[in-house]
């Protein structure tokens, strides 16, 4: 469907699950070919393959945010399971699933920034879009 103010750009010239894809693995939402992150979670200003510019991404808080959610929706019946299924030692208890928090939040957190990044850049938020002459 054409953008109604203007109707010669469609909407979906960027793919939003295609990016999403990309994002989630930490490469450019664009080409899919360039890092998106420059170490743990610092973004890139520019892909290094397509030039395409990633400075204007604004995930803030949000990959935190959906990390504290996803981790704690999973660990939370999986320690209610394991308790009644098996009672460990609270200290036994205690260290699987500090150790599983831990681990499951470093692996979730760039790629939740990617995500994050992705639909931003495929939604054309917070300066992704195009300069497009007045309507």
């Amino acid at each position: 469907m054409p953008n109604q103010t203007h109707p010669e750009i469609a909407e979906d010239d960027r793919p939003l699950w295609t990016a999403v894809r990309r994002g989630w693995s930490k490469r450019c939402p664009c080409c899919g070919a360039g890092p998106l992150l420059r170490g743990y979670l610092k973004v890139r200003d520019t892909c290094a393959v397509c030039g395409e510019e990633l400075h204007h991404q604004r995930a803030d808080d949000g990959p935190a945010y959906l990390t504290i959610l996803i981790v704690g929706h999973l660990l939370a019946p999986a320690l209610m399971f394991v308790y009644v299924r098996w009672t460990p030692e609270p200290l036994t208890m205690f260290s699987a699933f500090t150790v599983a928090t831990v681990a499951l939040s470093l692996f979730l957190l760039p790629r939740l920034k990617g995500v994050m990044i992705a639909i931003q850049w495929a939604k054309r938020m917070h300066g992704f879009g195009r300069d497009l002459p007045a309507p």
